[in-house]
């Protein structure tokens, strides 16, 4: 496998993460979705509306949309979960087309982020698909935690990359189309 195979199984892991994580928060009582916890951001809700909007910022990088830094700073919190999730399964999906999409040479490739008062800084693209994931990871296990203060358990987000872990959960793999 090379870099350009593992990224787009990584693409594959945020989908398949996130609709898991996903069909925990809808199960939810109500108030605790929207409840202050403990945490980087202050509720589950908040965290996972950073995680759709950095997504689209990085998007809009990655996609050389023109959007810029606006693709976050305009972002509009969503506030019922189920939107969140259509909406970040979108946004999951637009990143597997462009994974797709991409060749070897790709990864090298330099695009434009917009850093505000910093500037317009080139970044190379497989740095910037390393990086969402990273960050992606890190925001889904504070929920994750923030789960286990609530009515519903946590669930499995580790299990995904290993022919044995694709047997365990190869219904879901296939609804997803992965």
């Amino acid at each position: 496998m090379n870099l350009l195979d593992h990224l787009r199984r990584m693409a594959g892991n945020n989908l398949w993460s996130n609709d898991r994580l996903y069909r925990t928060v809808l199960s939810l009582k109500p108030g605790e979705f929207a409840a202050e916890r403990t945490s980087f951001f202050p509720s589950i809700k908040a965290t996972l509306n950073h995680i759709l909007a950095v997504d689209y910022l990085y998007l809009d990088f990655l996609e050389e949309g023109g959007v810029g830094a606006a693709a976050h700073d305009d972002f509009v919190p969503i506030e019922e979960p189920q939107a969140l999730f259509v909406a970040q399964v979108a946004a999951d999906r637009r990143l597997i087309a462009f994974c797709d999409r991409l060749s070897t040479t790709d990864l090298d490739r330099q695009v434009i982020t917009d850093r505000r008062e910093d500037g317009m800084i080139p970044e190379r693209i497989g740095d910037i698909l390393a990086h969402v994931f990273l960050h992606d990871i890190h925001h889904r296990g504070q929920v994750h935690a923030m789960l286990s203060g609530t009515s519903v358990k946590p669930p499995q987000l580790d299990e995904f990359l290993l022919d044995y872990d694709m047997k365990l959960r190869k219904e879901e793999v296939e609804r997803l189309g992965l």
